[in-house]
């Protein structure tokens, strides 16, 4: 690997006995951060990667979920810049509307105070001072975790520049006639008092009750039967709807109904879009203004609308007697009125679904109400081709069809919140009625010229903003170096649950008004669960990263989400895992010492002989040149949990638990050029490991790297390791596999046999059996395998009938010595009832559907492996007990 320069002391080549992580985290970042290499940097030839964190809402305490995307992130960046990119991540955080009024809200309550008694400007202060006092806790929170972000860049939605771009857009849209002001049902939070989008509600299968109401017609005997979930809205009945072909409802045509309770007369209408006739009684109530397919039909047929539920979910003025009662207790009044008249002919339990806020969680309620809109399908045609053509790619592609789906059946977005912080709709109304749309406040009305102009009280939806993130963090409306060398981004990271909140808006934004799409490449990622279940105070499976930060260390935390970052919908995290994670670190730090110890303190060489590698060395040359492609190859597709696991495999099995065992008898031995080549090929395998590691666990390699190489603080900018084929020695890679095997063969011999670990072994190796081909490299490593395989003896032919084990397919024969220690029978015991507890696992998995269709396919491959390889242990393990 190249050596970058640095004008630091040499340090002191000796690691710490005991692994502890927090002796050297924070100052391993506060050292890239000083020695900037967060930024950009590099030839202005040489390639750029840039991508935009999703801006975590100011409120925001680092959860395992903002870890698991920004840990995908920091590893792709990482990747990057040690691949010679010139890398941007720009960091930032959103202002989120709602969220943080309600947090400041609940403290003036606390004080005995609400906004209104304080006021909209003073108000507005106390959320800035908040802001100031807490509101970036996150962004610490994330140099905790090492993310690689570039600070000199931080954003927020509120700045002053990120305003005037939200500013600027409000106005394009206006002034292109794709944001209109109207009044129309919208969904409505009565906790939070404000307008939210379809996306922002969430519905639940509920099981209600539908209630049968007879109203009066006059000249109709048996009057109309009506069904309804919700009737406190009948109160706001402004008609009753029949479909014109319903021969059922035919003598209800041209009539005028009774509304119960108001006695109030409402006509009968004929809707054959409102009415399903093969539906009910054929017969339904026309709610205006709380049903917005009812709002359509009333603006089909000029219906007045009556607002009887208002924005705090209790009755209006139009509800006559029940005025002021909680919307849900106006509906008892009204069920025990219509009780107590005789019109209340029959109730049955009714599945439905419920809308609830995201936020809150409280009952959506239809509401009729003035907003602004976004005209989206005109946004929506290029964003679909965008898509189409290839501009933009999903990761995994799956996830465009659900995009397209979405974006065919799009509906007009709902912008205005009746809230106070945020960014105020720049829309000036005057005295005449005349609305102004401008960049800067106006003096006068455009129209009329009246001075007598009053603002627009809502905010903007925080995702209006938000979906000009990847383009206003470079400067735009203004045409700025930044925008010009970093825009459109590269990749973007996001969970895939905002695939439409936010990623289909800022696709349709970034065409809008730059021409571009914003990014590339969209990786979607699953959600964490704990084990496969949402996390849940209630169930203690809640996992803190800052918590799993400080007890296993932030690149344990780091390397378990990346081996758990699979491409189905969900990501599995135990703190098992994690604990295994810092196991891993662990073993790889001793690995560290041991490797140091045999260097000296002059590091050892860095050449390497060819003439003098041993098949030992041509072996892992091989494995590590193979591995480096891996890892890329699955960098590439955005499968982090791949190369996490090749790295794993390499690191934990073949260097520590492999290579390092081979090589101590040489590097104890009389062969000085011969330890001398294992030392070489040793340093350049650990110095590989730690750079292919590095984007994972960014803190243990940076530690080890130093102290190894003597360079400090580089490794963060040394080459990212590729596969050049130089290395790739298949004989030698066949040779050493066969040796491991037989290794592994020989130490299940002695388990099944009840034998001691150390209990001496006589093998013999068949010269002409299928494995023939490797018999003279294995002659070879004769010695390696006596030492390994703590033979007492080891010869080269058939299996004589005192070999009481023999295995075909590598040509083996083993035995005990007369007279060996074993404890067979309580041994085998032991060891067929673990595995068949084992197999009876792993079957149970197997037959789960679900595991079978969202595990990655090398995943059900690896279960399906082992499964046949604990099903041969069992078969031996019978044929060996006593």
């Amino acid at each position: 690997m190249s050596k970058t320069a640095d004008s630091a002391p040499a340090p002191v080549r000796v690691l710490e006995k005991t692994f502890d992580p927090a002796h050297f985290e924070e100052a391993w970042y506060a050292r890239w951060e000083r020695d900037g290499r967060f930024q950009p940097e590099g030839p202005p030839s040489s390639p750029r990667f840039v991508m935009v964190i999703p801006p975590p809402n100011v409120t925001g305490r680092l959860h395992i979920g903002h870890a698991y995307g920004r840990t995908i992130e920091d590893i792709l960046a990482r990747w990057k810049r040690m691949g010679g990119h010139r890398v941007l991540w720009v960091p930032g955080t959103d202002h989120a509307g709602i969220a943080t009024q309600m947090v400041v809200e609940r403290q003036l309550a606390k004080e005995g105070a609400d906004r209104r008694s304080l006021g909209r400007e003073k108000f507005i202060e106390r959320v800035w001072a908040w802001r100031r006092e807490s509101g970036d806790q996150i962004l610490a929170q994330l140099r905790k975790l090492g993310c690689s972000l570039d600070w000199s860049r931080l954003r927020f939605t509120m700045d002053p520049d990120l305003s005037r771009a939200v500013r600027h857009a409000f106005v394009r849209l206006y002034r292109d006639g794709l944001i209109y002001r109207g009044r129309y049902v919208v969904n409505w939070c009565p906790r939070c008092e404000t307008a939210v989008s379809d996306l922002e509600v969430v519905h639940r299968e509920t099981e209600g009750t539908l209630y049968r109401i007879r109203y009066d017609v006059p000249g109709v005997p048996e009057g109309a039967i009506v069904a309804t979930t919700r009737p406190e809205t009948m109160l706001g009945d402004t008609a009753l709807a029949i479909h014109p072909d319903d021969p059922r409802t035919a003598a209800l045509r041209g009539r005028t109904a009774i509304l119960p309770l108001m006695n109030r007369s409402i006509p009968v209408i004929e809707d054959p879009i409102l009415v399903d006739r093969e539906f009910g009684t054929g017969v339904v109530k026309v709610t205006p203004a709380h049903d917005a397919n009812d709002f359509a039909s009333g603006q089909r047929h000029g219906l007045p609308a009556v607002v009887v539920i208002g924005p705090n979910g209790k009755m209006t003025n139009e509800a006559g007697a029940f005025a002021d009662l909680d919307r849900f207790e106006a509906r008892k009044r009204v069920l025990a009125r219509l009780e107590e008249e005789g019109r209340l002919v029959g109730t049955e339990k009714h599945l439905h679904n419920v809308g609830y806020c995201q936020r809150c969680d409280t009952v959506i309620e239809p509401y009729l109400s003035t907003q602004w809109f976004v005209k989206i399908a005109p946004l929506a045609e290029p964003a679909i081709q965008a898509v189409e053509d290839g501009t933009v790619s999903f990761a995994p592609a799956s996830w465009a069809k659900t995009y397209f789906e979405w974006m065919r059946n799009i509906h007009d977005w709902c912008i205005s919140r009746q809230l106070w912080w945020g960014h105020r709709i720049p829309a000036f109304t005057c005295e005449n009625g005349h609305v102004t749309v401008a960049d800067e406040d106006p003096t006068a009305c455009e129209t009329c010229g009246s001075k007598t102009l009053e603002q627009d009280p809502d905010v903007l939806d925080t995702w209006f903003s938000s979906q000009l993130w990847p383009f206003s963090v470079f400067g735009w409306p203004d045409d700025t170096p930044d925008l010009r060398a970093y825009y459109p981004t590269d990749v973007l990271v996001t969970g895939y649950d905002i695939l439409f909140f936010w990623v289909a808006r800022m696709i349709m934004a970034g065409l809008r008004f730059t021409g571009k799409a914003p990014f590339r490449t969209v990786h979607l990622h699953g959600l964490v669960r704990v084990g496969g279940e949402k996390m849940s105070k209630t169930k203690g499976n809640v996992i803190d990263p800052l918590e799993a930060i400080a007890e296993f260390g932030a690149d344990a935390v780091r390397f378990t989400l990346a081996s758990a970052a699979s491409s189905g919908p969900t990501v599995s995290v135990e703190r098992g895992r994690m604990a295994g994670s810092r196991n891993f670190a662990t073993k790889l730090w001793n690995a560290a010492r041991f490797t140091l110890a045999q260097l000296g303190e002059g590091g050892g060489s860095e050449a390497i002989d060819r003439a003098r590698l041993s098949l030992p060395d041509r072996w892992i040359l091989s494995r590590l040149d193979a591995v480096a492609g891996d890892v890329n190859r699955h960098l590439e597709g955005f499968r982090l949990d791949e190369a996490a696991g090749a790295i794993y495999g390499f690191v934990w099995h073949e260097l520590c638990d492999g290579y390092l065992e081979m090589v101590k008898p040489v590097l104890a031995g009389v062969d000085a050029a011969g330890a001398d080549a294992a030392r070489a090929v040793l340093r350049r395998c650990l110095e590989s490991a730690l750079a292919l590691l590095h984007p994972f666990m960014p803190f243990l390699t940076e530690e080890i790297w130093e102290k190894l190489t003597g360079r400090s603080g580089a490794l963060i900018v040394e080459p990212y390791p590729a596969a050049t084929g130089a290395w790739s020695d298949p004989a030698a890679e066949s040779a050493v596999e066969a040796l491991r095997s037989i290794v592994t063969r020989v130490r299940n011999f002695r388990a099944e046999r009840g034998a001691t670990p150390t209990e001496p072994v006589a093998l013999s190796i068949d010269p002409a059996s299928p494995s023939r081909a490797i018999v003279p490299d294995l002659k070879t490593l004769a010695p390696l395998l006596r030492h390994l395989g703590r033979l007492s003896e080891l010869e080269f032919s058939a299996a004589a009938d005192r070999f009481q084990d023999v295995v075909a397919g590598l040509g083996l024969g083993l035995a005990l010595p007369p007279g060996a220690s074993t404890d067979a029978g309580e041994r085998i015991a032991k060891d067929l009832a673990a595995t068949d507890d084992e197999i009876a696992s792993l079957r149970a998995k197997l037959e789960n559907g679900a595991y079978l269709e969202k595990a990655p396919a090398a995943v059900v491959e690896k279960t399906r492996r082992r499964l046949r390889e604990l099903e041969e242990k069992r078969a031996a393990l019978g044929a060996a007990r006593p």
